[in-house]
């Protein structure tokens, strides 16, 4: 079945025209970057460097050193051999986290190595340092895949009060940010660039939410703002009051009234998978940063994305995945 789309407000070219003076994003003073130092890690760093450029933002930078990865490294050797691999290992990844801060210049950062269960650990630095960001590079395979030596990420999906950014293995094209160049290179750092937002939304109870936080997203960097809902019963489609109208007036409530956006907003109607309609829309559009909301590891019911929609989502998409709690 074909999408069904409506423009809110004005038209793009009459708002396009003045200078609209926009409002600040969410308040972003403090951003967290985890890394196990893979690639798939590094290639997240470019994004929370040009993130803090763009806000003034403080980069906390975080690896941790978890019982089971020493464990395998040390082969099940006493605990003498275990001490002195673990002083190594701890040795190896500060220098590793300098090297990393060489090529940040101008940011100010912090970097914590620490030492146990990832999630326990990681929750104490969150909350020491107020964070309001944490950007992740993630693998396609199993998931959201191994990430930070073991397979946390979802913990972190689920039990993270602030917005995760997920950096996936397919982002591409104009949505990909360059590495960040080398200390002393005569090369400028990366700028984030959001030219299309994509803010898919399932009507939960915390919409409003997620959407005054795109839309804003979208102010600060004047772009265009496509809100989507997918409608995957077809069954409903022929009763009263009709879907399609009722969603497209949902929709409409949750543009604000004194929105500020460069260009007038898409309100997108589809239909069938969830997962498969928001990746289809975010390749065509050439979005190049999706937002999607997601219930809390507490929470459960019809009214928010599943997280194995989320997960796909993030695994399969050609942009950056910006996911808000529920």
């Amino acid at each position: 079945m074909a999408p069904y789309e409506e423009k809110s407000g004005v038209s793009p070219s009459t708002v396009a025209e003045p200078e609209v003076k926009s409002k600040p994003f969410v308040s972003v003073k403090n951003v967290l970057f985890a890394t196990d130092f893979s690639a798939t890690s590094d290639a997240a760093l470019p994004y929370a460097a040009a993130i803090c450029r763009r806000f003034g933002s403080t980069l906390h930078i975080f690896h941790v050193l978890s019982e089971a990865s020493l464990l395998m490294m040390t082969g099940g050797v006493d605990y003498v051999s275990m001490g002195t691999i673990y002083d190594d290992a701890q040795n190896e990844a500060k220098e590793r986290l300098e090297q990393s801060c060489a090529r940040l210049e101008g940011i100010p950062h912090r970097t914590y190595v620490r030492y146990g269960q990832v999630w326990s650990t990681l929750a104490r630095v969150l909350a020491e340092n107020d964070i309001d960001l944490i950007v992740l590079g993630t693998h396609g395979r199993t998931g959201l895949g191994k990430l930070l030596l073991g397979s946390v990420a979802e913990d972190i999906l689920r039990l993270a009060a602030c917005p995760v950014l997920t950096i996936g293995p397919k982002v591409s094209g104009h949505a990909k940010l360059p590495a960040v160049p080398e200390h002393g290179h005569d090369v400028a750092p990366p700028e984030l660039e959001l030219r299309q937002v994509l803010c898919a939304t399932n009507f939960g109870k915390n919409s409003n939410a997620v959407a005054e936080a795109a839309i804003a997203l979208a102010e600060e960097f004047r772009s265009r703002f496509t809100l989507l809902h997918v409608i995957e019963d077809y069954t409903q489609l022929g009763r009263k009051p009709a879907p399609m109208e009722e969603g497209i007036r949902r929709l409409q409530e949750l543009i604000p009234r004194d929105s500020t956006l460069q260009y007038a907003p898409d309100l997108l109607l589809e239909f069938g998978p969830a997962p498969e309609r928001i990746l289809k829309v975010a390749t065509d559009r050439e979005a190049d940063m999706i937002v999607l909301g997601a219930r809390s590891s507490a929470e459960v019911g019809t009214s928010h994305f599943p997280w194995s929609s989320a997960h796909y989502v993030i695994a399969q998409a050609h942009c950056p995945v910006l996911t808000i709690r529920e």
